[in-house]
């Protein structure tokens, strides 16, 4: 009986995590990769941490059911964290489609036959939907950002206008939260 490309990923999982987890951190200046990459410690590596966590759940998501909580429980750290870096949305989300490229370097030999070939595109789809739910929960960030600091800049406009008597005292115009 012939494996399925889904067996083959789980026998090179851990390299395959490897190389996306690498991957990934390319976003960054070198320096911040390279510190990525080898501080192992949680605490002093958050990013790292919640990047490696989400990539694993993000992998488990891959060759299991696609449950649309655990892709968004494993997509969510690492997108709020490249929101609030304000990656572009373009780099915010490649690390989704570097994904395929390192499963077609690993099974470069495999994906020539045909039936690989078609499970594959079967997993493209897969990823696919990382993508776009990655995209939502990004922009979704970007907009919680954007509103956080239209709110401030409102509320230090307003205290700097109070400070100089340019505000009537019990005015209805006092920013609102």
């Amino acid at each position: 009986m012939a494996e399925t490309l889904i067996s083959l990923i789980q026998k090179k999982r851990a390299t395959i995590v490897s190389k996306w987890f690498d991957s990934t951190v390319q976003a960054y200046a070198h320096d911040t990769a390279v510190f990525l990459k080898n501080q192992k410690d949680q605490f002093a590596n958050p990013v790292g941490s919640s990047t490696r966590q989400g990539i694993e759940t993000l992998m488990d998501q891959l060759l299991g059911d696609m449950t649309p909580d655990a892709i968004k429980a494993g997509l969510d750290p690492i997108m709020r964290i490249r929101a609030v870096q304000s990656l572009s949305p373009a780099r915010a989300t490649a690390f989704i489609f570097a994904l395929k490229q390192i499963l077609r370097e690993v099974f470069r030999k495999e994906l020539q036959e045909v039936d690989m070939a078609r499970q594959f595109f079967d997993l493209e789809a897969r990823i696919d939907r990382f993508a776009l739910e990655g995209f939502d929960i990004y922009m979704g960030c970007r907009e919680r950002v954007l509103d956080l600091k239209a709110n401030e800049m409102r509320n230090r406009t307003y205290r700097a206008f109070k400070r100089a008597g340019l505000v009537a005292e019990g005015s209805d115009n006092e920013p609102k939260e």
